[in-house]
């Protein structure tokens, strides 16, 4: 109506013009974890200026053409390496890399590794729906046993990866585990990584309704909601081999969170003032 103030959604200098609506199917967890996501920026009022948005192939890899900040989208499996550059390049941003499991943990599943490992300062979120949605449906690395996809037509055989305790066992300082069914733990858990200076990470159990609750009778995406929230299981534990994922229940909450491991970008950019002051004094000569 005239002289009325015009509506417009709090979140919307977040998101880049002209894109919406966005490609994910009803019921898809991924944009809860957008949310969150954003919602966590807003709350920490972050510099979009410092901040870097990475993603690979996949449902969420669409991420980085959504948020309304520096971002890329790379080929499949190469989200973590691109980043790292990132971050060598320009250790004053905060680097956060948002992708599906399959992107994450197969192709891309080495990158992660040693990024873990080198305690680069990134943030990884890790929209896990245990199939390739994008792609078909097909099993993935964390398509977990019996279930029935594209390509396990009679039921998956493999076993699959248990995340948080993969994300332990090779280094980062934080580690957490949640559902789409739990976006306010699920922001308050990404506003504490942002603050963190090291290698992060944050799984989210994200409900595929259309690719593998179709294939796995899970219902409606409510009912695929709610089950997620019947059947998780808020742990105190410290230890991510019990971070368990099964029919009946799933082990969620924060496994790994210290202080004070040395980080990459800051070793390596330590040692390059070294290298550079070493050789003003005259006591390292570099031949070109």
């Amino acid at each position: 109506m005239a002289g009325r103030a015009e509506l417009r959604h709090p979140l919307e200098k977040y998101v880049r013009e002209g894109v919406l609506p966005h490609i994910w199917c009803p019921g898809c967890g991924n944009g809860v974890i957008f949310n969150a996501f954003l919602r966590a920026l807003d709350d920490l009022s972050f510099d979009l200026d410092r901040l870097a948005v990475i993603s690979g192939i996949g449902c969420m890899g669409r991420v980085s053409g959504y948020v309304n900040a520096p971002a890329f989208h790379t080929t499949h499996g190469r989200a973590i390496p691109l980043a790292f550059g990132v971050k060598v390049a320009r250790p004053d941003l905060k680097v956060v890399v948002i992708s599906g499991d399959g992107d994450l943990f197969a192709i891309g599943g080495n990158h992660f590794i040693h990024a873990a490992r080198r305690n680069v300062d990134m943030l990884v979120i890790c929209a896990n729906n245990f199939n390739y949605g994008m792609t078909g449906g097909q099993v993935g690395p964390t398509t977990p046993p019996g279930s029935r996809t594209t390509s396990t037509p009679y039921g998956s055989i493999e076993h699959p990866f248990n995340l948080v305790q993969l994300a332990a066992s090779v280094g980062a300082i934080y580690v957490a585990r949640w559902t789409a069914a739990h976006p306010r733990r699920l922001r308050e858990s990404i506003k504490k990584a942002l603050r963190k200076h090291g290698f992060c990470f944050i799984e989210v159990i994200s409900p595929c309704p259309v690719g593998f609750g179709r294939r796995n009778q899970m219902g409606t995406a409510r009912e695929f909601m709610r089950r997620l929230r019947e059947i998780s299981v808020l742990t105190k534990a410290k230890d991510p081999s019990e971070a368990y994922i099964g029919p009946d229940k799933i082990v969620i909450g924060e496994f790994v969170d210290v202080e004070g491991k040395p980080e990459f970008t800051d070793l390596i950019w330590g040692q390059v003032k070294e290298v550079q002051a070493r050789v003003r004094r005259g006591e390292l000569r570099i031949a070109l």
